[in-house]
């Protein structure tokens, strides 16, 4: 297990440090925005500048990983990333489903690894 978490926490670390410097530096080409909705989402994104905070957490997350320094709040950070590229590829761009399900897994395995420092948000509130 602890090899499964190396290369998930290496493989997700490696692919939010690309994709959050794409964010910033534009080095990957985009193709034309998907049809419908994806492309109105996306736009959106991009003309509120809202997608240069989700760049910068999945920046933020991605060194975190690789580092190995605070990999809980990296999985922390990058949770609610993935949960919409999953959700925004399974509800209007399906073509790239297969890659995000992929990184949810990676994430799950990282997350499995790090149960013990993710039970704390599991407990019910105690009352002071």
């Amino acid at each position: 297990m602890k090899i499964a978490a190396l290369i998930a926490r290496i493989l997700l670390g490696l692919v939010f440090v690309v994709f959050g410097l794409n964010g910033f530096l534009h080095f990957i080409p985009m193709g034309p925005l998907p049809a419908g909705h994806a492309g109105q989402w996306v736009t959106v994104l991009m003309e509120t500048r809202y997608f240069i905070f989700v760049a910068a957490l999945q920046l933020i997350g991605g060194v975190l990983l690789l580092i190995n320094r605070y990999v809980t709040l990296g999985l922390v950070l990058l949770g609610p990333v993935i949960v919409n590229i999953v959700l925004f590829h399974a509800l209007m761009d399906p073509k790239g489903l297969p890659l995000a399900v992929i990184v949810a897994v990676l994430w799950f395995v990282l997350a499995y690894h790090a149960r013990r420092n993710l039970a704390g948000i599991f407990e019910p509130r105690i009352e002071s």
